[in-house]
């Protein structure tokens, strides 16, 4: 026996809706502490703290959302003067690879900065950190995705740290 049209129609209905509800809800976001805009998968939220970037004390805004256990996240500090700037990216990059307990990350230079894969552990189940580590300025900033790996494609992860641009 066939199902009505009408049944039909509502699986089909039903399915259209659940395609158009995506999983990344891309939108511009603008740093308010640091000048960068970037498009986030969803709507992040933000905090300040301290840090020690290598013996560099400084004050970290970080911008995140957290996407089914992967994390999407811009970080920006104000140093001293450039060069500190530098030095701080550099800490913020060995920082985030130790975090994972990554053993050979894969880096490249760009624009200036370091783009980062690597590949960790976090509670014991495999992860991997994809990053963009730049300083403009007095500013070091650090833009991650890390979470499960195989969770995000590589196409999702490039959207987000391609799109960061520092104004």
């Amino acid at each position: 026996m066939t199902p009505p049209i009408s049944l039909l129609a509502a699986l089909l209905a039903a399915v259209t809706l659940a395609a158009c509800s995506p999983k990344f809800d891309w939108r511009d976001y603008r740093g308010s502490q640091a000048p960068y805009a970037v498009l986030f998968p969803g709507k992040p939220a933000t905090h300040t703290r301290p840090v020690d970037l290598d013996g560099q004390k400084a004050s970290m805004t970080m911008a995140a959302t957290d996407i089914d256990g992967t994390v999407f996240a811009v970080g920006s500090a104000e140093l001293a003067d450039a060069d500190h700037a530098q030095l701080a990216v550099q800490a913020m990059k060995a920082a985030m690879v130790r975090n994972i307990g990554a053993a050979r990350p894969i880096e490249s230079t760009r624009d200036g900065g370091f783009e980062v894969e690597a590949h960790g552990a976090r509670g014991g189940q495999p992860v991997t950190l994809r990053g963009r580590f730049l300083a403009r300025g007095k500013r070091a900033y650090q833009v991650i995705v890390v979470g499960p790996d195989n969770a995000v494609s590589r196409e999702e992860a490039d959207t987000f740290l391609r799109s960061f641009k520092v104004g």
